[in-house]
């Protein structure tokens, strides 16, 4: 590269991850093109709502206020002098060598890249519940969103089923904004939460605010419950089965349900990328592989949720290292990344712990009923699943081909982990074995329209 020709560096993303990670590029003298499926930065944990909304950011974000509040006026300050180009509202839809098809209002346009940061966070990780493809059903992060964004809740009297932070998280919220939440059903009984408690030590404030947010639901929260069926008419949702950790069976009437456990990397792109990937055991599922500071090779670097599931804080400074790898490659100065890597380690230990807590519910996948809808998008049964892998093998690609697991347009985000579960049960091994469902293009949905004008 010359020296008159400055490199291209795209950020896909503006999350926390992604606005740490254009701020160092502008500190270095580069001009990055950042770009985002929202309007306005912020990611999903500090989104933002519309101008004119009436809600407060400590109303908003609680005790993170502050935090958001600064990435927020950052990223805007930065893009209103034009030292960085945001391209709001836009979704990278296909990754080619040195170029990616960005779908936004105008169509899809190709931007050329010398360099690719990929900062993609994040969406819920969902377990198949017998009747969770019904109306009313929704993941805890559309009810956060719909709360956010909008300021409403998503139904009359809601129950929250699933396990991990954002399930009590998203419950304390709605009762704060004064929403009929009737219960938040955890998954993970008390002993298994307690087996996390010395890793959630390193980070013993963030621990406390959960057991806060948890002591505001009281009596609505039940944990060790063994989640039976939702039950639904014509019109959407009506109740939801469960058992306590007693064995005692409840029916809680309700018209809407939030499901979620803990989060589920977004690794579409890193997959179109050219990435490497591993299965996570403590996570349950396949992540990209890169090094400390990022770096995925072919000059992609990964960074936040989309890389490793640490929050938004540690997102924060997996931004600033991919940055810095960046710099660094393109023989820029880079600053000392010696005690991001040491905070960064103190995040990994509380995630672990995170992990064990709450755990992924594998038994309760493996032990789904045939009629029960895994893939929401192409109406497809456990049992549909079940008899692929004895008709043709036990590898996920396989399954899919014969099933249409996770040909929806949600491209297996979904399903995917469900039903690598079921396939493993049904065939004696691990998922690991089972493999991954490959990412194809358009990672989204997209108009043909626009995918001819592309080209």
């Amino acid at each position: 590269m010359s020296e008159t020709t400055p490199p291209r560096i795209v950020i896909v993303g503006a999350g926390p991850a992604g606005i740490r990670a254009a701020a160092m590029l502008v500190e270095a003298g580069l001009h990055p093109v950042v770009i985002d499926e929202g309007q306005r930065a912020g990611g999903q944990i500090y989104r933002r709502p519309p101008a004119g909304f009436a809600r407060t950011a400590k109303q908003l974000y609680g005790s993170e206020a502050a935090k958001a509040s600064a990435l927020h006026q950052l990223f805007d300050r930065l893009a209103e002098e034009r030292r960085l180009t945001h391209c709001a509202g836009s979704s990278v839809i296909a990754v080619q060598k040195g170029r990616l098809h960005v779908l936004g209002e105008g169509g899809v346009q190709v931007i050329f890249h010398d360099r690719l940061i990929l900062a993609t966070g994040a969406s819920d990780r969902v377990a198949p519940v017998p009747g969770w493809q019904n109306a009313g059903v929704y993941s805890l992060g559309a009810a956060q969103i719909a709360l956010k964004a909008q300021g409403v809740a998503l139904g009359r009297r809601i129950v929250l089923i699933g396990s991990g932070p954002l399930l009590t998280l998203v419950g304390a919220q709605l009762v704060k904004a004064g929403a009929d939440v009737a219960a938040v059903l955890d998954t993970s009984p008390w002993h298994q939460q307690m087996r996390g408690l010395w890793q959630l030590a390193a980070r013993p404030l963030v621990a406390l605010r959960g057991l806060a947010l948890r002591a505001r639901l009281g009596g609505r929260y039940h944990a060790g419950v063994t989640l039976e069926r939702i039950e639904a008419d014509e019109k959407g949702v009506t109740a939801m089965r469960w058992r306590d950790a007693s064995g005692w069976e409840h029916c809680t009437p309700c018209d809407m349900i939030g499901m979620g456990w803990h989060l589920r990397a977004e690794t579409h792109l890193s997959d179109l990328a050219g990435c490497a990937f591993t299965y996570d055991e403590q996570w349950r599922q396949w992540l990209p592989k890169t090094d400390q500071m990022g770096r995925a090779g072919n000059g992609t670097y990964l960074a936040g949720d989309g890389a490793r599931l640490l929050g938004a804080d540690a997102a924060e400074i997996a931004g600033r290292l991919a940055a810095a790898a960046c710099l660094a490659d393109l023989g820029f100065p880079a600053p000392s990344t010696a005690a991001d890597l040491r905070e960064l380690a103190r995040f990994e230990r509380f995630a672990l712990g995170m992990a064990c807590a709450f755990p992924w519910p594998a038994a309760m996948m493996r032990a789904l009923p045939d009629d029960a809808v895994v893939c929401r998008c192409e109406n497809v049964t456990a049992g549909d699943v079940r008899e692929s892998v004895d008709f043709g093998s036990g590898e996920a690609n396989r399954v899919k081909s014969l099933s249409r697991v996770g040909m929806g347009r949600c491209q297996g985000r979904y399903c995917q982990l469900a039903a690598v579960e079921l396939i493993a049960a049904q065939t004696g091994c691990t998922p690991a074995t089972v493999g991954r469902l490959r990412g194809q293009a358009p990672v989204r949905p997209a108009p043909v329209g626009a995918l001819l004008r592309d080209g």
